[in-house]
């Protein structure tokens, strides 16, 4: 590939992005304000110089304050897998929030059984608990293992993704230690005193890091997600599940992103069995909510310590933690939005991307993979796929993919802007797909014409 060439498409492009853009661009010069100049300092992760900002979102579309649709693949990194304020979740949201009145009051609802018998229906836990983000989800989820182990450590793959948690932000280092993830910012403590690392689809270094008998759990994704889908090996997830259990370790699947395996995530999909299991950002069809869900047996070891203040100073609490609105949200959506009929659409939606993704690499022949979970598909700079976290994140390269963002961007499509990940939902269409193609087409034909 001519660097220089794919320089000055780049150029070409983020000169486009600003002809077209003049109000995003002068809102975000005047937010003087914000730190970073965004309400979140991630929204700064975005091809070109400023990012386009929201006037208007429905369904599978976006629209900017310049008055450009966007067909949507990012839906908020998968926050919005729903698609954007499904009516089902509104309506629901309206009722709780105007006509009933009350999103908070520190009591619980009978929609909070509901939603616990859903969650138990989909992935297999049997008792469940709330929380407003998976971070946090996980945050107790890790204080409830290491309670009921006595064990200090959790273990984490290398480039997982499971929100701000201190302890989770650890790769594998050049030499094969644990080291702190490039760019971590203000860590309370060096991150190898308080957990383990090994590499994705490895189960030797998985064996040699829990033979040290002082991890309470492995928190994993079932897929790693957020570097680029890196899929498991044949055997492995039975090879963490054997391990974990010949090591009195614990167990947690994250399937927050991994929730577009299917209806009950890859957990359901592909038959797993953890001791506990965290979720969130879809499940509340853009209203902030998140659940831990915990096995029967690790329950009633956990209820049965009268050790543990489990109600008051036990770290799984929070104020807003499973208010009355997000518990509806949460309702809404996992009995009218998300449903089984929802997931093989988007499914199917999935694989007519992927296919047009990969017709679009082997067409010039470049070495780039693609890999798809469910509803969720992404493309990688490298052949073969890559099989582990570090893999993937040498894989990465920032103005290639800047080039192909702004490029799909300045014709109305959106990816994440964190990696070349593509999301359905519900509302997405066989059309919306197929523009896609045309345009990912296009944008290689300039690359490497």
């Amino acid at each position: 590939m001519d660097r220089s060439r794919l320089q000055d498409l780049l150029a070409r492009e983020t000169a486009e992005a600003v002809r077209r853009c003049p109000r995003s661009k002068d809102a975000y010069g005047r937010a003087d304000h914000l730190f970073g100049r965004v309400p979140m300092t991630w929204m700064n992760k975005t091809a070109g110089s400023f990012p386009r900002y929201l006037a208007a979102a429905r369904g599978a579309r976006v629209t900017d304050i310049d008055g450009h649709e966007y067909i949507d693949f990012c839906l908020g990194d998968t926050g919005a897998m729903t698609g954007h304020s499904p009516a089902a979740v509104a309506d629901a949201v309206q009722h709780r929030f105007t006509d009933l009145g009350g999103a908070t009051a520190m009591l619980p609802t009978e929609d909070a059984e509901w939603v616990g018998a859903e969650l138990t229906r989909r992935f297999g836990l049997a008792r469940w608990s709330f929380s407003l983000t998976a971070t946090d989800a996980n945050r107790w989820a890790i204080r409830l293992a290491r309670a009921v182990t006595g064990r200090p450590k959790i273990l984490f793959n290398s480039y997982s993704y499971h929100g701000s948690v201190d302890e989770s932000l650890i790769v594998v280092g050049p030499d094969g230690r644990g080291e702190a993830r490039p760019g971590n910012v203000g860590a309370p403590c060096d991150v190898t005193l308080t957990s383990r690392v090994a590499e994705f689809n490895d189960l030797e270094q998985l064996e040699r890091e829990l033979a040290h008998g002082d991890v309470a759990a492995v928190l994993m994704e079932p897929a790693l997600t957020n570097i680029g889908i890196v899929l498991p090996e044949p055997g492995y997830l039975e090879g963490v599940r054997e391990l974990t259990r010949r090591h009195g370790t614990l167990l947690i699947n994250d399937e927050t992103h991994t929730f577009s395996a299917g209806p009950g995530g890859c957990t359901a999909a592909w038959g797993l069995d953890p001791d506990l299991l965290t979720i969130g950002k879809a499940i509340g069809g853009g209203i902030p909510a998140g659940a831990y869900g915990l096995s029967a047996e690790l329950a009633d070891r956990l209820l049965g310590r009268s050790d543990l203040d489990l109600i008051d100073m036990g770290g799984v609490g929070g104020t807003l933690a499973g208010n009355a609105l997000s518990v509806a949200a949460m309702r809404a959506t996992l009995e009218h939005v998300l449903t089984d009929d929802a997931f093989a659409h988007m499914s199917k939606l999935s694989e007519r991307f992927e296919a047009g993704v990969r017709a679009g690499i082997d067409a010039h022949g470049l070495p780039w993979t693609v890999s798809r979970l469910g509803a969720r598909t992404e493309y990688r700079f490298a052949s073969p796929a890559p099989r582990t976290g570090t893999e993937s994140a040498a894989a990465a390269d920032a103005v290639l993919e800047d080039f192909l963002h702004l490029y799909l961007a300045n014709r109305g499509i959106l990816l994440t802007p964190f990696h070349n990940m593509a999301l359905m939902c519900p509302d997405t269409t066989e059309q919306d797909v197929d523009t896609h193609t045309e345009h990912f087409a296009a944008a290689l034909d300039e690359l490497v014409s």
